[in-house]
């Protein structure tokens, strides 16, 4: 592992190799972090303070870019060590709050233009969402939030940000799949079933007409779920965009219904979004599921991996 932190003036400077290090990375929800450990000399010149981004390197390839949120230098009878941690690149939309305003048509390039790019953030390629006619940013919105509405909602994409620090508006690629089977280097497998949280009916109101859009989680039901929520929507909308957002409201929460979490003695195994199949003997649950969270780490006993799954339609 290659880290290099750099300061406001882009002076950068490569850290001692680490101790220990741990990096997770999410589907867009929450924001990815990182945290590292490393020996300090007493003679550096580098003052921690002064550090604003992060980059790490792993195997020749990037795997990490974001921001410095703290720095910590111990002295111990052990000697003098260096604690860094901070968040991805999603930190800086999240961080800011936007101005409000209204659109009589926005375009993926009016919210890169007003609500990304001024934060020094490059999106990838390949996006292309769909225009928005009457699109609203309300008093208060992050950053984020205005593009996660703008691309989640209206163009049906989950936003994220790729290990180069690039905001990501298009679709999974499935061209990764990892296959967890017996002759895998596996540490432990656990099966999670959560009932609370998930949803079995969603009413959005239109309080302009007082229309109400019902929503069930039919199989849920079945299963003796009651978990009604009442949505209004805040501005005028077409029953279209009414059903969509009570569907949303839905498929989020029965995709948080169940989780399979595998730990792996490798590094960098998966990433959010690639297809991990199961196929282990003595195991109930085999199948084929999609990484929404991944954390990569190495430690005393070496380097790991434990990644969380979900179902392979898994609503962010």
């Amino acid at each position: 592992m290659t880290a290099c932190v750099t300061d406001a003036a882009g002076t950068a400077w490569t850290l001692p190799p680490p101790l220990a290090w741990r990096m997770e990375y999410t589907a867009g929800v929450p924001c990815d972090s990182f945290w590292m450990r490393c020996p300090w000399d007493g003679n550096n010149t580098s003052r921690p303070g002064d550090w604003v981004s992060f980059t790490a390197d792993h195997g020749g390839e990037r795997v990490f870019t974001g921001l410095v949120d703290e720095c910590e230098v111990t002295v111990t009878s052990a000697g003098r060590a260096l604690e860094v941690s901070g968040r991805g690149m999603a930190a800086r939309l999240l961080d800011n709050e936007a101005l409000g305003q209204d659109y009589q048509s926005a375009t993926q390039a009016d919210i890169l233009r007003d609500h990304v790019t001024p934060y020094g953030i490059m999106a990838a390629p390949g996006a292309s969402l769909p225009p928005v006619s009457r699109f609203s940013v309300a008093a208060g919105s992050s950053e984020w939030s205005v593009v996660y509405d703008f691309a989640r909602y209206y163009g049906g994409v989950a936003p994220r940000f790729d290990r180069q620090g690039r905001l990501v508006l298009s679709g999974w690629k499935d061209s990764r799949e990892r296959v967890v089977d017996d002759r895998s280097k596996l540490l432990a497998l656990t099966r999670r079933d959560r009932r609370y949280g998930t949803l079995s009916q969603v009413l959005v109101r239109d309080r302009w007409s007082g229309r109400v859009e019902t929503v069930d989680n039919a199989a849920f039901q079945a299963a003796g779920g009651r978990a009604r929520r009442v949505i209004t929507m805040p501005t005028r909308s077409s029953y279209k965009a009414m059903r969509y957002s009570g569907k949303f409201q839905l498929d989020k929460s029965a995709s948080e219904l169940y989780r399979v979490e595998v730990t792996l003695g490798e590094a960098f195994c998966a990433w959010p979004g690639d297809l991990v199949t199961i196929q282990r003997s003595g195991w109930d649950w085999n199948g084929r599921y999609r990484a929404v969270q991944v954390t990569a780490g190495m430690d005393a006993g070496g380097y790991w991996s434990r990644l969380e799954l979900a179902a392979p339609d898994f609503t962010v």
